[in-house]
């Protein structure tokens, strides 16, 4: 009787494996134009995403320059116990939670903020200019913008034209290091606020009007419909962008960094990339930089988890 049962439950298994394979088989055939756009995304995700992956491999194995990729004889955690007894490792660790701490905290909820704002303007040509406007620094290269904050905050800048002018004296804004973290966070501020709000934008189109319309008619005020009807509506966007952000919490813009900082702000603008610039392509100590850069990644990854795990507790709401 028991091996009839297993009989049974062995062919059903088998049908549903067949059924499965056939419907596949059909979607594809039906709509193979559509799935075949997506060879050249995986082909690029294998080699540049997936592929670097083994070179990781380096983290436990010592690397000559001119040997084997994959490092020559394995040392296990010896790398992971060099940065974390390294003094100045957690010097820059600490820069780059402090940075990506105040990033979270300024440049995430600005343009859910900005967004609201501008749902509220009625006319339509100047909502546009505003928009063109706050888009534009988002595309101006980092460069670009590096170059203008040197000038800008250079002791005979704009900025301290203006300070000078009430105060008399000039600030070497970009060699004190108790300025740097203003100075970048604004910077990011003011390139990203345009560009993030794209997404709430979107966000807000999709929520139905008749729910505005039963508030209005219930007697409530713009900041009650805001706060019951608009902000519930772009939860799901904010949450999901919250936790893709919080995989990034580390990884501060290096290259804005790297063109701004210099040895006098070392206190508080040298972060992990730009640490890892250093001691892995300047001084050529690839084992030590993959190490760090593997630690970074799992700190990011259990971020992601952590939040995302937190969220669809709270709000009932998650990637995942």
């Amino acid at each position: 009787m028991e091996s009839e049962t297993a009989k049974t439950t062995l062919t059903m298994t088998s049908l549903r494996k067949e059924s499965r394979l056939r419907t596949i088989t059909a979607l594809l055939r039906k709509d193979w134009q559509l799935y075949s756009l997506l060879i050249l995304p995986i082909i690029y995700l294998i080699i540049f995403k997936y592929g670097p992956m083994l070179g990781n491999v380096i983290a436990f194995r010592r690397f000559v320059p001119g040997g084997s990729i994959f490092g020559e004889t394995w040392v296990g955690f010896r790398y992971f116990q060099m940065f974390i007894q390294d003094p100045t490792f957690w010097k820059v660790f600490g820069n780059t939670l402090m940075l990506g701490g105040l990033a979270l905290l300024f440049t995430f909820p600005v343009p859910i903020i900005f967004a609201l704002l501008l749902n509220e303007v009625k006319s339509k040509r100047f909502k546009k200019f505003v928009q063109t406007a706050s888009y534009l620094p988002h595309f101006l290269s980092i460069v670009i913008v590096a170059g203008m904050i040197l000038q800008l905050t250079a002791v005979n800048g704009s900025i301290n034209g203006m300070v000078s002018f009430f105060t008399g004296d000039s600030i070497p804004f970009m060699q004190r290091a108790e300025w740097f973290r203003t100075i970048y966070i604004t910077s990011e501020v003011w390139q990203g606020m345009g560009w993030g709000a794209i997404l709430y934008l979107a966000a807000l189109t999709t929520i139905d009007d008749s729910l505005y319309e039963a508030a209005r008619i219930d007697g409530a005020n713009r900041w009650k419909q805001t706060l019951h009807i608009t902000i519930p509506g772009i939860l799901p966007t904010i949450v999901t962008l919250l936790i893709l952000n919080m995989g990034n919490f580390l990884a501060v813009g290096f290259e804005k960094i790297l063109l701004l900082y210099n040895p006098l702000i070392y206190e508080t603008s040298d972060v992990i990339s730009t640490y890892l610039y250093r001691v892995g392509l300047q001084s050529s100590n690839f084992s030590y930089a993959t190490a760090i850069g593997l630690f970074e990644s799992i700190i990011g990854l259990i971020l992601v988890f952590s939040v995302n795990a937190i969220s669809r507790r709270l709000t009932q709401r998650s990637l995942w």
